[in-house]
Formats: C-alpha cells, structure tokens, sequence
C-alpha cells in the first residue's frame, strides 16, 4: 500500500512541477500570445520536452568537454 500511495503522489508531484514549471516561465495556456513566452509551446507536449532534453543534453556535453579540456591543459 505504501508503494501505490508513492506512485501516486509521485505522478501528482511530476504533473504538479510540470505545471508550475510551465505557468512561472509563461509557457502554460493561458490565453497569451506565443511571443509571450518566447515563441515555445508548454512543457504538456512531449515533443517540447524532448527538444529540452536534448538541449539540456548539449549543453551539460559541451560544459564537460571544456572542463576536460582544461584539466587536460593544466595537468601537461
């Protein structure tokens, strides 16, 4: 039982974040223009997501390549 209650307050607790995410940065519908939010559509669509993701992705390669590059300069 304790299991299914988790389960549960986690899909709330994933949707909840979602929507907040959405709503704070003006992503979420809520009968503004597209411009207003910079052009991107909510987080609600997984095809959205899956672009952030791979930015996110791109962007944490690109900070471990520079880091590496710079231990590898500093240790000869």
């Amino acid at each position: 039982m304790p299991v299914l209650i988790g389960f549960i307050l986690g899909v709330l607790a994933t949707i909840g974040g979602a929507y907040e995410y959405d709503a704070s940065t003006g992503r979420a519908a809520n009968g503004l223009s597209a411009t207003s939010a910079e052009g991107r559509a909510p987080m609600v669509n997984w095809d959205i997501v899956s672009g952030d993701w791979q930015i996110f992705q791109a962007h944490v390669r690109a900070t471990a390549d520079n880091i590496e590059q710079h231990l590898k300069q500093h240790t000869g």
